[in-house]
């Protein structure tokens, strides 16, 4: 059930915070106790929770708000023991309850910079707002742009029924992005990195974009392409894609890799100068007023692999990047970009490591060391904390910039027993990896065989484990751990890499190798502003080719037929420090919530959780990340080939997701009568991920929407309906009659062109009478 008791929910916020602050009335009424805790500030909820299509717990108490229509047409259902809709019609919107707006800030393609030829990029993600004034009216606006995606061009359809149909290419920008040529390969890597433009609030306190503004500025995936020109290995012509040429605004790298690697090995001949940074994915803010942006999936555009120097093992003609000469070992990063200074190069601190970076948290205090976490966002990533070796003296000071150039970066073990330890990933720390049989043991007890045989990835090395190679990673599983896995232990990370830098530079297999715990794609971190406990968005426990999650710490299959038996959607965890400053080697663990069905065991009532925020009042946000592909029941392309949704299947069940509609945005709140409900609060288009939440002062909420109409067909007005499968509150099944667009034109359709092309955008919500809180 998504309603979290009261130990939950003081073992979730460590009995602080706004927990710890119910009044004796409403704990009573909660949980059913004497009143020991005190002092909260009693009320009704403010808003009228969003009607999504399966069952919640909040619709048996609240009534609810159920779209009918877009741009907010709708009506109020009023709550019922009853929370079954035997039919729902799924809307091609950004719909929020009633008592608030949603507006568009900016969209892929809009040209808002000083030069024309500049667009903002495609799929917008982590958001970034650096105020310019007391009242957050004026500010900077910081927008990832991830990847690029169908419909952008056909090139980048998953399914070749798509092929034929119109695509976005043309009708945003009027360019044909159809042949893979160099000016569309450039075209794409231009769509990734990052926007910055100024905004300011106009009279309806909505915010606007100041065009043309001198600080308004791309940073992509080919900035400093003209430095190509340095080099000698053939790439010394390639400056320009199309009809752009390449500019000088590279970008530099500090930290172990960037003396040992770039400029001590130099495989590019460009030393510490990088062309651009790719995929873009989450990031953080920092008090010195400058943004990290994490770069994620960049093995889809460069070379992850590297030899034991730390360098790429070779280019692959199959990737964007190498049309360029982008070498692999310079991506992969944490990207440290100063918005309010044009001046100053943007940074890649190598001392982060290289992994694929979902985003970043820090732990900032006077006096004690910098700390950051982040997470390695792909099935069986790591969980990563960096401790710097100088100390913080002013938050606000930018020259806390360079304690992120030293320090020790440490990857997490987590122990069944939910106690833990943080591993230095230096060249003297012993090897030592969890076997697959180890990994995969609670799957291998209840269903006789592991996903991908537990497999687990660990650096490539002649003469180990029967390999004649050096560079990349092999896998090792069931099938070969009793074979290889001797070779990898008692030995140390010296044994395997020549510097600090090309440890840091092959950090995944390398946490692998000095036992890191394979989890459950950490796709979001979070520290809380009050008592510094991490708050981790574990997004999905299946298994994949990168690896397996540990089975000990993660639910990562259906382990039997019972329809309300637990599912394996991720979760929300939390780690607390045993060390008063963070800084230390040790910490305990502790699931907070299940991902799944509120009906099933342990449902918390949503599915692959991603990014978090708290709000002033220290309540939580969470967005969902479900894959496109499973949106709704209906897989990718043109057909709408419905995916099989069984609750009595086991083992990999992630079809399972279909039942939970379109992505959409939830609201915890810790405190008043409500505290502990999952709220449902906006969900967004057809086949969209809404991503990087961001509170602009107390009255507006940043969101992106990312990739509405993904690998289907713009929206023509086709229809899909299907039944689906799904489970009341109380455990039983029903069927539901599911209808949803098959694909989408937002937000064109809401700017009165109902097939319109479908555009990533950055929209702002706030309440419509202006004057209140956001909550």
């Amino acid at each position: 059930m998504s309603k979290f008791t009261r130990r939950q929910l003081l073992a979730f916020f460590g009995g602080t915070a706004a927990v710890a602050a119910f009044s004796p009335a409403i704990e009573k009424k909660l949980f059913a106790t004497d009143g020991s805790i005190a002092q909260a500030v009693e009320g009704p909820l403010s808003f009228t929770p969003l009607r999504l299509p399966h069952p919640l717990p909040i619709y048996t108490t609240k009534n609810s708000f159920l779209p009918t229509g877009i741009n907010g047409e709708g009506t109020v259902v009023d709550a019922s023991a009853n929370t079954r809709l035997e039919a729902y019609e799924v809307l091609d919107d950004v719909v929020v309850p009633p008592e608030y707006e949603r507006y568009v800030i900016l969209r892929w393609g809009d040209r808002v910079f000083p030069d024309p030829n500049d667009y903002v990029g495609y799929n917008c993600d982590f958001t970034a707002f650096i105020t310019l004034n007391r009242t957050f009216s004026d500010g900077l606006l910081w927008v990832n742009h991830e990847y690029v995606s169908y419909p952008l061009s056909v090139l980048l359809a998953n399914n070749e029924d798509l092929i034929g149909f119109p695509t976005t290419d043309r009708l945003v920008l009027d360019q044909d992005l159809s042949s893979p040529t160099r000016t569309t390969l450039g075209e794409f890597l231009y769509n990734l990195g990052g926007s910055i433009v100024r905004v300011t609030k106009n009279r309806e306190g909505n915010f606007v974009v100041r065009q043309n503004a001198q600080i308004n500025r791309r940073i992509h995936g080919l900035s400093g392409l003209a430095i190509n020109g340095d080099r000698t290995d053939g790439y010394e012509s390639v400056t320009s894609w199309g009809s752009r040429q390449g500019d000088d605004n590279y970008l530099v790298a500090t930290g172990p890799a960037a003396t040992q690697v770039f400029e001590g090995v130099n495989s590019d001949g460009l030393g510490n100068r990088i062309i651009g940074t790719v995929n873009n994915c989450s990031g953080g803010q920092t008090p010195w007023r400058t943004i990290l942006t994490a770069e994620e999936n960049f093995q889809d555009f460069v070379r992850e692999d590297v030899k034991p120097d730390g360098t790429q093992t070779s280019y692959n003609e199959e990737l964007v990047g190498t049309e360029f000469g982008l070498t692999g070992e310079k991506y992969g990063w944490m990207v440290e970009v100063d918005p309010a200074r044009p001046a100053v190069r943007p940074k890649k601190h190598t001392a982060l490591g290289r992994y694929r970076h979902e985003n970043i948290a820090f732990r900032i205090e006077v006096g004690e060391p910098l700390v950051c976490y982040s997470g390695d966002d792909r099935r069986g990533g790591h969980t990563w904390k960096f401790v710097s070796n100088g100390t913080v003296s002013d938050p606000r000071s930018r020259e806390n910039s360079s304690l992120l150039e030293n320090g020790t970066l440490y990857v997490a073990r987590f122990n069944p027993n939910g106690t833990g330890e943080w591993i230095p990933l230096t060249l003297d720390t012993p090897t030592n990896p969890i076997p697959p049989s180890v990994l995969a043991s609670v799957e291998l007890s209840q269903l006789g065989e592991a996903q991908r045989d537990g497999r687990t990835r660990l650096p490539k090395r002649n003469g180990i484990g029967g390999q004649t190679e050096d560079g990349g990673s092999l896998v090792v599983d069931l099938t070969n751990q009793n074979a290889v896995l001797g070779d990898y232990q008692g030995k140390t990370l010296a044994d395997f890499y020549d510097s600090q830098g090309a440890v840091l530079a092959d950090a995944f297999p390398a946490g692998n190798l000095v036992g890191g715990t394979p989890t459950a794609r950490p796709e979001d971190i979070e520290v809380h502003p009050t008592t510094n406990e991490v708050f981790v968005a574990y997004t999905d426990s299946g298994a994949g080719g990168d690896g397996y999650p540990d089975s000990r710490i993660f639910v990562v299959a259906k382990y039997d037929t019972n329809v309300r038996s637990t599912q394996q959607m991720g979760g929300l965890y939390k780690i607390v420090e045993d060390s008063g400053n963070g800084a230390g080697t040790t910490f305990r663990w502790q699931p907070f919530a299940q991902s799944g069905e509120a009906g099933a065991f342990d449902g918390a009532g949503f599915a692959n959780v991603d990014n978090l925020a708290f709000d002033r009042q220290g309540n939580i946000w969470g967005v969902t990340d479900m894959s496109t592909s499973l949106h709704n029941g209906f897989n990718i392309g043109a057909e709408g080939e419905e995916r099989t949704i069984d609750h009595e299947a086991t083992g990999n069940a992630s079809t399972l997701v279909g039942v939970f509609g379109n992505n959409w945005l939830f609201y915890i709140p810790t405190s008043g009568a409500d505290a502990g409900e999952v709220i449902p609060f906006a969900y967004g288009p057809v086949r969209c991920e809404m991503a990087g939440p961001t509170f602009a002062g107390g009255n507006t909420l940043i969101l992106s929407v990312q990739h509405p109409g993904e690998d289907v067909p713009i929206n023509d007005g086709t229809t899909l309906s299907r039944s689906i499968e799904m489970l009341d509150l109380d455990g039983s099944l029903f069927n539901q009659t599911r209808t949803v667009p098959r694909g989408s034109s937002w937000p064109s359709n809401i700017e009165g062109n109902l097939q319109g092309p479908p555009r990533p955008t950055v929209i702002g919500i706030r309440r419509k009478d202006n004057g209140r809180p956001f909550v």
